[in-house]
C-alpha cells in the first residue's frame, strides 16, 4: 500500500537529495539565515517538510516549510527571529511562495503527549536537515485510529479560530493566507479520517482529497475546491466560509464519530 514500508509501518516522507535544483538555491540560504540567527547552542535540529523535499514542489507556487527543534522551550525573541528569517527568504527568492518556520523545543517533540502528533510529524513528514535527527528516538507509525485521532482530532478549535480571522481580514493577502491554511487543514483531515481504513499514506493534497472523495462522495466536490485553494490560495471569503461553516463542520462531526477527540493539551 502507498507510504509503507513492507512491514506497514509508515515510511518517512522527503530526502535532502529530493530537493528540485531550482530550490536548492533557498534552502542553502535557509541554512545560513537559521545558523546564524540561533546557533548550536540554541538549536538541537532543523527540518525541512513539505513538497520541497518531496522534490514535488512547484516554483513560485510552493512554499518552504521548516522545524527548528529548540534545545529549551522557544521565547518570544525566538519567535520574533523566525519571523525575520521567513520575511528576509520570502523577500529573496522569487522560487517560493511564503516560508513558514515552525519553533518548537524537543523535550515537547519527544514527550510521550505528543507521541502521536509531533512525535509522528518529526519521525515521519519531516527531513532531517541540520543537527542530530530526533526521529532516532521516536518509534515507527502505523495508519491507525490512533494515529488519526492525535494528528487530526482537534478540528472544533481550528474552526473557531478561522472563523475569527475570516472577520478580521481586510486584505486580498489576509484572505489568501487564511484559505490556504484552511484548504490544508481539511484536505489533511479529510484524508486521515479515511487512513485506516484505505491502510496506507500519502501528503499529496490531490490524491488525499480523490481518496476522501471515494469514502465520502457527497463531499468530493468541496474537498476538491479544498485541496484547490490549498495549492492555489483564494481571495473569495465566500469560499473561506464554505470551507469553514459547511465542510468544515461537518468533517469536526464525523471526525469525532469515527475517531473521538484529541488528547487535551496543557
Amino acid at each position: 500500500m502507498s507510504g509503507l514500508h513492507r512491514d506497514g509501518t509508515i515510511a518517512r516522507e522527503g530526502r535532502l537529495d529530493r530537493v528540485p535544483a531550482v530550490f536548492g538555491p533557498v534552502v542553502e540560504a535557509a541554512r545560513v539565515e537559521v545558523t546564524s540567527a540561533f546557533g548550536a547552542h540554541r538549536l538541537h535540529s532543523a527540518y525541512l517538510y513539505g513538497s520541497i523535499p518531496r522534490g514535488t514542489a512547484i516554483p513560485g507556487v510552493s512554499d518552504l516549510d521548516v522545524l527548528l527543534a529548540f534545545r529549551d522551550e522557544p521565547g518570544d525573541a525566538d519567535h520574533a527571529r523566525a519571523r525575520a528569517v521567513e520575511d528576509a527568504l520570502d523577500q529573496r527568492f522569487e522560487q517560493i511562495n511564503g516560508v513558514g518556520i515552525l519553533l518548537c523545543g524537543t523535550r515537547k517533540l519527544l514527550s510521550d503527549l505528543e507521541r502521536h502528533d509531533l512525535g509522528f510529524f518529526v519521525a515521519c513528514l519531516c527531513t532531517s536537515w541540520i543537527g542530530d535527527d530526533l526521529a532516532a528516538h521516536l518509534p515507527s507509525y502505523r495508519p491507525t485510529s490512533l494515529l488519526a485521532r492525535e494528528t487530526n482530532g482537534d478540528l472544533d478549535a481550528a474552526l473557531v479560530r478561522w472563523s475569527h480571522q475570516a472577520a478580521e481580514a481586510t486584505t486580498s493577502t489576509d484572505a489568501e493566507v487564511l484559505t490556504r491554511g484552511i484548504g490544508r487543514r481539511l484536505v489533511r483531515t479529510g484524508f486521515t479520517l479515511i487512513m485506516p481504513r484505505w491502510g496506507g499514506w500519502t501528503s499529496d493534497l490531490g490524491q488525499e482529497a480523490a481518496l476522501f472523495g471515494d469514502y465520502y462522495p457527497h463531499r468530493a466536490a468541496q474537498m476538491t475546491i479544498a485541496a484547490d485553494v490549498a495549492r492555489r490560495p483564494s481571495a473569495d471569503l465566500s469560499v473561506a466560509g464554505m470551507l469553514i461553516d459547511d465542510l468544515g463542520r461537518w468533517l469536526a462531526d464525523e471526525y469525532t464519530a469515527v475517531h473521538g477527540k484529541k488528547a487535551p493539551r496543557p
